[in-house]
């Protein structure tokens, strides 16, 4: 029994040993409180794959399109919108010639009823014009032939006044004379006036022209109102002027004339937006694997096949994004326009590198930083590289083995800073790529934004603060 006890008493002699030196030990490496709860994860080496991520819509990298009837666009015609009034169901496969949609047939038989009324007038007109201008003229005709008959009694007059005084026959001269000047005067005045006429009667003749052609133009879209298929397909509705998709009730015109698409779905893309820190990863030729929410059993290889040079602002959006599209490899016949997609872009492959967690990396606003223990806690300067869903690669600053923490400690302000040689040489490299980025600017086109510090973007927040992490799939 005296053994048990003094046997019992030195294990617990023993246990206490280990704990105060468990306690003085984490005391002597933090200097934190002894409640405290710390996350410790090591620093890894081996192969890396540095990837973007992206969400993104299924699009056909061919299609035929339906627009607007070619008769909207008549000169004759002033209609800039024109409402769909009916529409096959989206996803419905037709055949050709199959009926797709119709347009607004109230509106144009409103037109239809005015231009014949317009025609009418124009008829109208160019009835009075011919009357008008056969009155005018057998009144013009009928002065003539009397002018003529004055000339010829004139000459009488004057032939038969041979045997009056001088006076006589030199009134009678000038009669004559006067009377063969109002005939050259009517005789030119008759020939304006024909002339008058004729031009007349030629612009009602063209104004009825035109009224026929605009009354034909009309009469033609009329008859193309109800729009069908051109080949055979499954229909897919386009976006107005505003982003909406078409239905019924929307508005088209000659202008913005797509209403629907028969795509090819032997060959698929995924149009996708990266972000302005990304974009300049991203290169053509990229491999890609492709998941679509609506199969998430099915991956698809692509290849990166087109990256925009100018970014755009996406509706309810503030930042800029640049378009990507990615080509699909093979095709499936469950995949469907404008089905959503998950891009993972594979930007980097490394056989071997020093690799951290996502969550373990801190941040100022000029530098990031681990907490590390060297040999006890520190705030460590790193320079980053690549990075993917989870991990990023660790250039300079850490070894391998060495723990890192993926929670701030309660003392984070009052911990030694390290690698402030990183911080200046990091610094000095920026301030290089700016001057190197205005010089270009003077004599080429704005480039792709630079990213900070070895490609790498700085997550939002400020010393002490968690790290930003990304909520995406996990890959290698």
């Amino acid at each position: 029994m005296q053994n048990n006890k003094k046997l019992i008493r030195n294990i617990a002699i023993g246990l206490a040993v280990v704990i105060l030196i468990i306690v003085g030990y984490r005391l002597l490496r933090g200097g934190k409180i002894a409640s405290e709860t710390l996350i410790e994860v090591p620093v890894k080496r081996g192969p890396f794959i540095g990837e973007v991520y992206s969400t993104g819509q299924l699009q056909a990298e061919n299609s035929t399109f339906i627009e607007v009837p070619k008769e909207l666009s008549s000169r004759n015609i002033n209609i800039f919108e024109i409402q769909v009034t009916d529409l096959v169901d989206e996803g419905t496969v037709v055949q050709e010639g199959d009926f797709v949609a119709s347009l607004d047939h109230s509106a144009i038989e409103e037109m239809i009823t005015a231009g014949e009324d317009e025609l009418k007038k124009a008829l109208q007109a160019l009835e009075d014009a011919r009357i008008d201008t056969n009155i005018n003229m057998s009144n013009l005709r009928d002065g003539l032939l009397n002018a003529r008959v004055e000339v010829e009694e004139k000459k009488l007059v004057l032939e038969q006044s041979v045997y009056e005084s001088p006076a006589v026959k030199r009134q009678a001269a000038l009669d004559l004379e006067r009377a063969e000047q109002n005939l050259l005067q009517l005789q030119r005045n008759y020939e304006l006036k024909q002339r008058q006429a004729v031009n007349s009667v030629e612009r009602a003749r063209e104004e009825v022209r035109r009224d026929q052609e605009t009354l034909r133009d009309i009469e033609n879209l009329f008859e193309a109102l109800d729009i069908v298929a051109p080949k055979q397909g499954m229909v897919i509705y386009s976006y107005d002027r505003l982003g909406t998709k078409i239905k019924v009730g929307s508005t088209v015109s000659r202008w913005a004339p797509r209403i629907a698409e028969l795509p090819d779905l032997s060959s698929m893309i995924s149009k996708t937006f990266i972000n302005e820190i990304d974009i300049s990863k991203v290169k053509v030729g990229q491999k890609v694997k492709v998941g679509v929410d609506a199969f998430p059993d099915k991956v698809f290889d692509g290849d990166v096949i087109t990256v925009a040079n100018i970014g755009q602002t996406l509706p309810n959006g503030d930042t800029k994004v640049f378009e990507v599209n990615i080509k699909l490899f093979g095709s499936d016949k469950d995949l469907r326009p404008a089905m959503t997609t998950s891009n993972v872009i594979t930007i980097n492959s490394l056989e071997d590198a020093l690799y951290l967690p996502l969550e373990a990396v801190f941040k100022t606003d000029s530098s990031r930083f681990v907490y590390t223990y060297n040999p006890g806690l520190t705030r460590q300067i790193v320079e980053l590289g690549v990075e993917n869903a989870n991990y990023t690669v660790v250039l300079r600053g850490l070894e391998e083995g060495m723990i890192v923490l993926l929670n701030a400690p309660a003392n984070a302000e009052d911990l030694p800073l390290g690698g402030i040689e990183i911080y200046e040489d990091l610094k000095k490299r920026v301030e290089e790529a700016k001057k190197d980025s205005t010089e270009q600017l003077k004599t080429e086109e704005p480039r792709r934004p630079r990213p900070e510090f070895g490609g790498e973007r700085m997550r939002p927040g400020g010393m002490g603060e968690g790290p930003g992490r990304r909520e995406r799939p996990s890959v290698n």
